[in-house]
């Protein structure tokens, strides 16, 4: 922001006037006997003087002010170690006001306000920020000045917006804290029109005249979903007004969100992105907290008078991505950007993504760039699409364009990559048939975003993080050669814990908009809405209360029924949610998720058979189910359907090849089976996957030292122990190998001392398989008198025990300590133990 420091003020005999209109006016100054400390302030000034160390942060130089605006907050940095200011200005008359503060900022009273505004709008107003101390009023120790004024076109129209929770993924989450806000610049704060709604409401856009609203919305099970009504003081959303982009050629599959719609100028259209993907994901960065911009999708129109979707000719090629179209005013013309189709490596289908499936953007590998380009409406026959020159092909990303309404030009953002919440986001302007760009006077240093112009033409609304991780909302003024003022800042629009976003300036009147009302909720926009709390945060108990008002609403849900008896199972109120459950498989035999939640709870209840059952009929309803798979897999394997359990298996590693679990569990069918080289290569894969699986690390310890592969059998049975140190059997096998392996070099008898005695200890030295193992481990230390009395005791327990053959190999054993002479095993060492 622009301001000059270490400046000469005004002369005293301006300030004298200064001091004049301000005391008449009733200005701070004081009428104390003597100079007040103002007077004495300005008095000392020496017009040859310099002063430096003061910012003045806002407003910035040159700032031209609507003349409907409430007062501002005049702020400034002062490093001059000063604790009293005057503000003096100056008018193009000559007169002037002066105030004075003892804090680096000023408010001015509303009819102070209006007194600066009258008379800063034939001419600019400068404005002095002079900086003292109050023990010293007559030592200058700061100044600075600016210039001011008001503009005499009114901004003429209130503005519709959104408030935003933050982070990103706690609207997602609970999209109810959202609120909408209507209202003028000349109010203390626009009021609430629209708040808990439990569902997402997206973009909105209206039409030239303020007659006609739409809005993304999410209705029912439908992601697609917009809502068009008319604008009046009371607006019930009704079912009547909810329209679906997924109605748009349903046959061939592919599935549509309908991102970034808007209404034609006349109101008889709307456009938007369908059989889209975008790459939506919440990031932990506060103030930038999603990545969001689409990667594939066309653009397709809905005709209001016919009621029917078609696409629109030369922005609907697939080979392209094309999306955030503006219509211009005479609706001839959209506007939309364009790039080369992208296909994601791994995708699930749902709108917000997990970060593996998009790293390559979030890590910075992988950018993406959009270009404007135009194309003819032409009754909804379109035309060939063009480049928009000035705002395509120039190394950037190229976004959100927006004509002027009277369609001389076109103002559009541009980053170095993406689209929306980007910090390096500014804006820029080209005449509307393309051109040179300009980079506006009125950004920023921090995100400059989602504009809207004023009905009349002369001012622009926009969203930027200049001064906080929550977007806030500032205006500019443009004249007729497309030039913008310094950024004017509607502090008033945004809350100090919201993040104000999508303004739209509508052409109506302020009471236009009182109140907007869903009245189009269902109990599937309540099961849309748990499902959000468990993707955004894994929030149970806020999806528990969704699920229960589904149900509240419709008994005969049995999706949300299913929900609901899965989470309170999870949740230790399994009485309640089995019968939730069996209701849902009453209502729906063939449930998928029902059987599913039934058949996870049996399987960790250790009914096999009971999960058997139900985990069968969820892989009928949908095979897709890559946990289901897992486990049924696992199940039937241990009855010893080794191949129906193997095919499951299989099928759960093709929906998710990254299943560890899976992986694991496959692995032991195919040992079981002989194919030890194949559970081998998956055991490998698993702990590739989740190094603490400790099972898959034994297994493979051990089958490795079958093949004599030792230096990589300690390695995963060391792997094991350190996961599971508590565990008898895996402390003994590494112990084993670790004593008995032929390569010297591996061989670590002290070590396998230690993990054989901590095996005693653990069993409290009364088991026959830890004592003997810590004999062979002593032994092999030349410690033969304790090796011999290790194996004593463990013969005196196999014997009590009954089992000879044991106490006969120990009993060899024995014989050799007392010779003298370690145990080594005849073959291999798992052969040999």
């Amino acid at each position: 922001m622009r301001v000059t420091r270490g400046s000469r003020l005004p002369s005293r005999a301006a300030f004298s006037l200064i001091i004049t209109a301000g005391l008449s006016a009733g200005a701070l100054l004081g009428c104390a006997r003597g100079p007040s400390p103002a007077e004495r302030m300005l008095g000392a000034y020496r017009e040859d003087g310099t002063y430096a160390a003061l910012t003045i942060r806002y407003p910035s130089d040159q700032t031209v002010f609507p003349p409907e605006i409430i007062p501002p907050v005049f702020l400034w940095e002062d490093a001059s170690g000063g604790d009293l200011w005057v503000i003096a200005f100056t008018f193009g008359d000559g007169g002037g006001l002066s105030y004075l503060a003892e804090r680096p900022q000023w408010t001015p009273a509303a009819a102070e306000w209006e007194t600066i505004k009258a008379r800063s709008r034939e001419a600019p107003a400068r404005v002095a920020v002079i900086s003292a101390q109050k023990t010293a009023p007559e030592d200058i120790l700061a100044a600075a000045q600016i210039s001011i004024s008001t503009s005499p076109d009114e901004v003429g129209a209130p503005i519709f917006y959104r408030e935003v929770n933050l982070p990103f993924i706690e609207a997602v989450k609970d999209p109810s804290q959202i609120r909408w806000r209507f209202g003028r610049i000349s109010e203390a704060q626009p009021p609430v029109v629209l708040t808990n709604l439990p569902v997402c409401g997206n973009c909105h856009s209206f039409s030239a005249d303020g007659t006609t609203l739409g809005m993304d919305v999410d209705y029912g099970n439908d992601k697609g979903s917009y809502v068009l009504t008319a604008v009046k003081e009371d607006m019930p959303l009704s079912k009547a007004d909810v329209i679906s982009w997924c109605d748009f050629r349903p046959e061939d599959g592919q599935f549509t969100f309908g991102l970034l719609s808007q209404v034609s100028p006349n109101g008889r259209y709307v456009l938007s992105t369908v059989k889209d993907r975008s790459v939506f994901v919440a990031t932990p960065d506060l103030t930038f907290s999603q990545l969001f911009f689409p990667i594939r999708g066309i653009l397709a129109y809905y005709g209001r008078e016919n009621k029917t979707f078609s696409a629109l000719p030369g922005a609907d090629d697939p080979q392209y991505v094309q999306s955030n179209p503006t219509w211009s005013p005479d609706g001839r013309y959209v506007v939309f950007a364009r790039s080369r189709a992208y296909h994601l490596k791994r995708d699930r289908g749902e709108v917000l993504l997990e970060h593996d499936e998009c790293r390559e953007f979030l890590d910075g590998e992988q950018t993406f760039l959009f270009d404007l380009y135009r194309v003819p409406f032409n009754d909804g026959a379109g035309g060939e699409a063009e480049p928009l020159a000035g705002a395509s092909q120039n190394g950037m990303s190229n976004f959100f364009a927006r004509y002027s309404p009277d369609g001389r030009w076109i103002v559009f953002c541009r980053a170095k990559s993406f689209m929306l919440l980007q910090s390096d986001s500014e804006l820029y302007i080209i005449p509307a048939e393309g051109g040179e760009a300009r980079r506006l006077d009125c950004n920023t240093g921090r995100m400059n975003s989602w504009h809207s112009w004023s009905p009349n033409g002369k001012w622009l609304v926009f969203s930027s993080k200049a001064n906080t991780a929550y977007t806030q909302l500032f205006l500019t003024h443009i004249d007729d050669d497309g030039h913008a003022s310094p950024p004017v800042l509607l502090e008033q629009f945004t809350s100090p814990d919201r993040a104000a976003n999508i303004p739209e300036f509508v052409n109506a009147g302020p009471a236009a908009i009182r109140q907007i009302r869903e009245k189009f909720l269902d109990d599937f926009s309540y099961v849309r809405a748990g499902d959000a709390f468990l993707a955004a945060d894994n929030d149970p108990i806020g999806a528990i209360a969704r699920y229960r008002q589904a149900v509240q609403l419709n008994p005969a849900n049995a999706v949300a029924r299913s929900n609901l008896g899965g989470l309170l199972v999870t949740q230790g109120q399994v009485g309640e949610g089995v019968a939730h459950l069996e209701e849902a498989l009453r209502l729906d035999p063939e449930n998928p998720s029902a059987h599913y939640n039934l058949g996870m709870l049996r399987f960790r209840q250790g009914d096999a058979e009971g999960a058997i059952e139900h985990l069968s009929a969820t892989v009928r309803g949908d095979p897709d189910i890559a946990g289901a798979q897992r486990v049924l897999g696992g199940l039937l394997c241990q009855r010893g359907d080794l191949e129906e359990g193997k095919a499951h298996l299989e099928a759960a590693l093709r929906i998710n090849p990254d299943d560890a679990a899976a992986h694991y569990a496959l692995g032991k069918a195919l040992d079981a089976q002989g194919d030890v080289e194949q559970a081998i290569a998956h055991w490998q894969q698993a702990v590739a996957l989740d190094p603490q699986d400790t099972d898959s690390h034994y297994l493979l310890g051990k089958r490795l030292a079958h093949l004599n592969r030792h230096a990589e059998s300690i390695q995963h049975l060391t792997a094991a122990v350190r996961l599971r140190p508590d565990s008898v059997q895996l402390s003994n096998d590494l112990a084993w190998v670790l004593v008995t392996v032929p390569d010297e070099k591996l061989r670590d008898p002290q070590q396998a001392v230690h993990l054989a005695r901590r095996a005693c200890e653990q069993t409290h030295f009364q088991a026959v398989e830890p004592l003997d193992l810590l004999g062979v481990c002593l032994a092999a230390s030349e410690r033969f008198a304790d090796a011999i009395w290790a194996a004593q005791e463990a013969l005196k327990l196999a014997q009590a025990a009954g089992h000879a053959e044991v106490a006969g190999m120990i009993k060899a054993r024995l014989d050799l300590y007392e010779r003298g002479q370690p145990y080594y095993p005849p073959q291999s060492p798992q052969e040999g133990k």
